[in-house]
């Protein structure tokens, strides 16, 4: 008669597929059967998972009460009905997405082998939403021709050939990187194993690298609003420390088995990346605040206009493309589980 395993059983590194093994994390694991309920009451219970997903769990509530404060402010009380709040709803659609997939991805992937891959194939294609979300913001809200109304048009770097590269190449680039990104990510699970953690840590960079190019150039000319520079310098600190957590596996590389529980790297990352989120929506908050304050009409900032098409349509056919990917890479993963499993029980026949 089989032995029945208990819920509350954990077990170690050696016990578990390799697939499900983390390095240098050498206990803790959950068994890779776990029905629903086991996995929602194993966020109760000190496994190796239960730090990562309180520290994005939690961190979906204290990211809503940072963006509520905008409904306080007199001048910027976000709507959804203004075009001009469209941007800034998909930023958060994309944050909450990444915040609320992390967090399930860890408590949830232990339900099979298969739908831990599904798990985070969904948990990469969040991320790179979120960075096309942060271009729609970055695009509407710090536009390089805020910077220099009047004269921006005639600025070279604002131009390619004489096409407006933030004008007509920016949100595609932003699109374009994303759709890159998800694929990568969702490959190394496949393969470049040794690798994963560097390469899904410099892939998500060219995102970044692509979305903050309206905040270069803001930086080069020189910021109307004050508040830009310190929260963009701050959301750089956190993600370079995300970074540093991610690659190096500290702490638990120079003691493994002692941050088994509490306090392994990818806990670290997850608290700085969410804490370069947060100094990210200060920028935004900053922004917003700075263009509904301005009301003279010499102004004339020649910013975009937001449309529905522009900004959630955007989304969505981004999130589209994304779905596509990580339902071709679920179908390949099914059947690869299915062609084990038959290999599995006809060396049990034989």
């Amino acid at each position: 008669m089989p032995l029945r395993r208990k819920p509350s059983h954990l077990l170690l590194h050696t016990q578990v597929p390799a697939r499900v093994t983390e390095s240098f994390i050498l206990s803790g694991y959950r068994f890779p059967d776990y029905s629903f309920l086991e996995c929602l009451l194993s966020a109760f219970q000190p496994t190796n998972e239960t730090g990562n997903f309180w520290t994005h769990f939690l961190a979906v509530f204290v990211f809503a009460l940072s963006f509520l404060e905008l409904f306080f402010t007199r001048d910027s009380t976000p709507s959804f009905s203004d075009p001009f709040f469209y941007p800034l709803w998909n930023y958060v659609i994309g944050v909450f997405g990444l915040l609320l997939a992390s967090s399930m991805a860890h408590l949830f992937n232990s339900m099979s082998l298969l739908v831990r891959e599904i798990c985070f194939f969904v948990d990469y294609g969040t991320i790179s939403a979120y960075t096309v979300g942060s271009s729609l913001a970055y695009f509407y809200y710090i536009h390089p021709q805020t910077a220099a109304p009047g004269n921006a048009s005639s600025d070279p770097w604002l131009t390619l050939r004489g096409v407006g590269f933030f004008d007509t190449l920016y949100i595609p680039s932003a699109c374009l990187v994303a759709v890159i990104c998800t694929l990568a990510c969702c490959s190394t699970r496949r393969r470049w194993r040794k690798y994963r953690y560097i390469i899904r840590t410099f892939v998500f960079l060219l995102p970044f690298t692509v979305a903050s190019a309206p905040i270069f150039y803001r930086l080069y000319a020189g910021p109307l609003n004050g508040t830009l520079a310190p929260f963009f310098y701050r959301h750089c600190f956190w993600l370079l420390a995300s970074a540093v957590f991610n690659v190096s596996k500290i702490p638990e590389r120079f003691s493994p088995g002692k941050f088994d529980i509490w306090g392994h790297s990818h806990q670290w990352f997850h608290c700085c990346t969410f804490m370069s989120i947060l100094d990210e929506l200060r920028m935004i908050k900053g922004e917003i605040r700075w263009l509904s304050a301005v009301t003279d009409p010499a102004a004339e900032l020649p910013l975009a206009a937001a449309t529905l098409c522009s900004t959630y349509g955007v989304m969505f056919g981004v999130q589209c493309c994304i779905g596509g990917i990580i339902s071709a890479f679920a179908v390949r993963a099914s059947g690869d589980h299915s062609e084990k499993a038959v290999d599995v029980n006809q060396r049990k026949c034989s």
